[in-house]
């Protein structure tokens, strides 16, 4: 994987390129080409104090790939990511293409407020001919009845069957004053049995050093647009209650269903795995 360059791409209308941005920081974290001077330099000074965000952000896709193919195992073929980002290395819908049988349909819908991840989203969905099976709605994710009534999820959608939504490293950009709980339930409680969501947030580990660290990196988010929420592992696994955990149950991101032993992943690596707990549940009958 690249780590990204450091040449800007062309700004759509109206995209803030002074400030720096969480989606486009993730982007340059991830090793994508969708970000500006100021997101790398964002970057780099969190990387300087906290060693961590590319291999931990790396983490996150590599659990939200190995959730979106368990979920298309078993059966699943519609997925709402919320707060998608910019689009990057293997989005949903790349995901989704890539293990389904040619003529298999399926629906995807990507949720992000932010003008640069939108603009690219559709794009890069007209580019691949992706547009009838997978859409871009451009909104804040606390606004859920506007995305779940929007025309495109509407038009792609079908609530009467399973949906896997995806909530993945989203969570820690909302405030305890924005109810994270019932936000979450506003999108699951209308989804009928056999339904997924797939979960992951940053935490504080118990390391008093580990933890001082991840701290300083939050307290730099305030500067951004998406000021970042550290929570701990029981607030996390309370938001599947009512629901079936699957195996392996709440566990690091690296640790869930993972191809290959997290123990042997190389040090930098297996460095960043306590920072961020993940899990999928389906809902009951």
């Amino acid at each position: 994987m690249t780590e990204g360059n450091d040449t800007a791409p062309d700004a759509p209308p109206g995209v803030d390129v002074d400030n720096p941005s969480a989606a486009r920081v993730y982007d340059w974290y991830l090793g994508g080409t969708q970000n500006w001077a100021v997101d790398r330099e964002f970057g780099r000074r969190m990387e300087a104090f906290w060693p961590h965000a590319k291999h931990g952000s790396r983490h996150n896709r590599q659990f939200m790939n190995r959730a979106v193919r368990a979920a298309l195992d078993a059966g699943i073929r519609q997925f709402i990511d919320l707060g998608s980002g910019v689009p990057t290395v293997g989005n949903v819908h790349e995901v989704v293409r890539e293990h389904l049988d040619p003529g298999e349909h399926a629906a995807v819908i990507y949720v992000d407020y932010e003008a640069v991840a939108a603009a690219h989203a559709r794009v890069i969905l007209e580019r691949e001919e992706a547009t009838e099976w997978a859409a871009l709605v451009q909104e804040d994710m606390r606004n859920s009845k506007a995305i779940l009534e929007h025309p495109e999820t509407q038009r792609l959608i079908d609530f009467d069957q399973p949906v896997c939504v995806l909530m993945l490293a989203v969570l820690h950009f909302v405030g305890p004053d924005d109810n994270p709980s019932a936000l979450i339930h506003s999108y699951i409680d209308p989804l009928r049995p056999g339904s997924w969501l797939a979960l992951s947030h940053m935490t504080v580990p118990d390391d008093p050093e580990e933890a001082a660290g991840v701290a300083r990196f939050a307290e730099h988010y305030k500067s951004t647009s998406n000021p970042v929420w550290l929570r701990e592992r029981e607030e996390i696994t309370s938001w599947f209650d009512g629901w079936n955990l699957l195996e392996p149950g709440i566990t690091h991101q690296a640790d869930w269903r993972p191809e290959v032993d997290s123990s042997t992943l190389p040090p930098r690596e297996l460095a960043a795995k306590p920072y961020a707990w993940c899990g999928v549940a389906e809902k009951p009958a």
